[in-house]
């Protein structure tokens, strides 16, 4: 046990050193100043914007940063379409796929233009080299690049600044962040036995005689992109599980660092762009405080085990390793769960299907906070949400008039944040609630009971939240009727998940930038003390809580009572 903790500590203290380097750079990068990649970097965005017709210094309004997302995310999801639905036609395809059914290329298609990557397939028995690296590794960088420059975008205009330029700011965040990390990430991985290879499936024969075929593939480059733009598609079925994308103890710890670095990272990077690392290190230790919690909550959970099992043993507790990986254990596998579905990665080491009841309350919370630590960028974005609606409602108990920033928080500004916090639940629970009307016509549920209903509010959390993890479980790829069904109703819940609430993300920057600032006063309320930041978690997790609390009784809940009691 403490092994366990002591690992889940390690990993922890890393996280705390990294955020402030990391943050700093990433400031340094979309404030324009001075980097270490400029010699390389300045030629290199010169052409592109040469080549595109950007103009570096045309900042663009709220509306203008919302067109060019939108135009830019259909021209790349229209060409990844044409590319995965003639993957049979084209090459680096050594074992001669066909193509996938339409229903699951649009799905594919949807999810890793969105940042989600939910896969309703398995990768190395659908995909060739082409459709994994040309067109999924391709949107992994843009979609994670998208997110950045959203949440950058948000961040200037809190701050009182233009929202900027989205093409400047797609283009830095591939050339300044996310590639120079990938290539050193994917050097690392290689060098722990991560393959990358062009060659098709090895053929080898086994000791009893028989041929079997050894799926692998340009992994390393895949698997770095996957987990630092929280991403989540695996190159394999088992994603992260698989040893070839994470065989050993050092390489989930790089995968997980490389998950949660940004999004941390970005709380500082706020700090700066703000001038208030105070308010930031507040913020980055309250969202800090609840991750600690959860990963508590989910270890004590596996460590402690099924008490069903435990009783045939005599009662003695013994850890829960179902659904997971020796090489990790119970710790890491609780460590990445609450990580991957924090990050809104996605990526997963070990079975969430197998989690006891604490694993599946925490990581279900943490897709309907999508805060702890949030998406790429968007998440960081959904944390200042918060922090807008607690200004407003304290200000109202007190009789101060709400300021963020030096800005009055108006009408519009709370309109625009409830949007953003209320889309989430449309797009879980509605979906759900049909799903589980007609479960055995459309969702193909394994699992009846409270663990069944966790596994479809599991599946449309995850699409709604662009995380991407599964409970599995679910007939979600074949027989072709219920693969259908949920290849089109999740893809709707990840267009809606992702896209209204980016445009009320940037309405809201574009508003709060416009907005003269009002002078400071004694009657201001102060959002960088303690007090204020406690009342900022006892807010989020009281509206996070309260609007899911039905499904995480009927779910998780209910399981871990049934269990407690003897499975009666």
């Amino acid at each position: 046990m403490g092994q366990g903790f002591l690992q889940i500590g390690i990993t922890l203290c890393i996280i705390i050193a990294i955020t402030p380097l990391l943050g700093k750079y990433i400031a340094r990068v979309f404030m324009g100043e001075k980097t270490l990649l400029d010699p390389v970097m300045n030629p290199v965005e010169r052409i592109i914007y040469a080549l595109s017709g950007v103009r570096v210094q045309d900042d663009m309004t709220g509306w203008q940063y919302i067109r060019a997302v939108l135009l830019s995310n259909l021209i790349m999801g229209i060409l990844v379409f044409l590319l995965l639905i003639s993957q049979r036609f084209l090459p680096l395809n050594p074992t001669s796929l066909a193509s996938p059914t339409w229903d699951t290329v649009l799905h594919t298609t949807i999810s890793f233009l969105t940042n989600t990557d939910q896969q309703h397939y398995s990768g190395e028995t659908t995909l060739s080299y082409l459709s994994q690296t040309v067109a999924l590794a391709f949107l992994m960088f843009t979609s994670a690049a998208t997110g950045l420059a959203v949440g950058i975008a948000f961040i200037r205009g809190l701050t009182g600044s233009a929202v900027g330029n989205f093409y400047v700011d797609l283009t830095r965040s591939i050339t300044r962040i996310l590639l120079p990390l990938s290539i050193i990430g994917a050097i690392a991985l290689l060098s722990l036995g991560v393959p990358q290879t062009l060659l098709g499936p090895q053929v080898v024969t086994t000791l009893e005689g028989g041929t079997q075929y050894i799926a692998r593939g340009p992994v390393a480059s895949f698997e770095i992109i996957k987990q630092l733009g929280e991403n989540g598609g695996g190159f394999f079925a088992i994603n992260s599980a698989h040893p070839f994308e994470n065989p050993n103890a050092a390489s989930n710890l790089l995968e997980i660092i490389a998950m949660i670095a940004i999004p941390a990272a970005l709380i500082y990077t706020y700090g700066l762009f703000a001038r208030n690392t105070k308010q930031a290190w507040l913020l980055f230790w309250m969202v800090f405080a609840i991750y600690v919690v959860l990963i508590g909550v989910t270890s004590v959970g596996e460590y402690q085990g099924n008490p069903l099992v435990n009783n045939t043993l005599g009662g003695y507790p013994q850890p829960n390793l179902e659904g997971k990986e020796l090489r990790f254990g119970w710790a890491q596998t609780a460590l990445w769960a609450v990580t991957t579905t924090g990050t809104m990665c996605g990526a997963v080491n070990g079975m969430h299907d197998s989690l006891m009841p604490q694993g599946q309350f925490s990581t279900l919370l943490n897709l309907f906070l999508q805060i702890v630590w949030g998406g790429q960028g968007t998440g960081t974005a959904y944390l200042f949400i918060y922090l807008i609606l607690t200004v407003f409602i304290t200000g109202l108990m007190v009789g101060r008039t709400p300021e963020f920033l030096g800005r009055k928080i108006e009408k519009r500004e709370i309109v625009l944040a409830s949007v953003v916090l209320l889309i989430h639940p449309i797009a879980v629970l509605i979906p759900s609630a049909i799903t589980l009307t007609f479960p055995e016509v459309l969702s193909g549920i394994s699992n009846p009971g409270f663990h069944g209903i966790s596994q479809v509010v599991y599946e449309y959390a995850s699409a709604g939240a662009n995380n991407g993890s599964g409970f599995e479980g679910l007939a979600d790829s074949q027989p072709a009727s219920t693969a259908l069904w949920w290849n089109l109703t999740t893809s709707v819940s990840i267009l809606i998940g992702r896209y209204i609430p980016i445009i009320a993300i940037l309405l809201l920057a574009d508003s709060m930038a416009h907005k003269q600032p009002v002078p400071e006063t004694p009657g201001t309320l102060r959002t960088d003390s303690t007090l204020f930041t406690v009342i900022t978690a006892g807010i989020i997790l009281i509206l996070g809580v309260l609007t899911f609390f039905p499904v995480l009784a009927l779910g998780p809940i209910a399981e871990g009572i049934k269990l407690a009691s003897g499975g009666k």
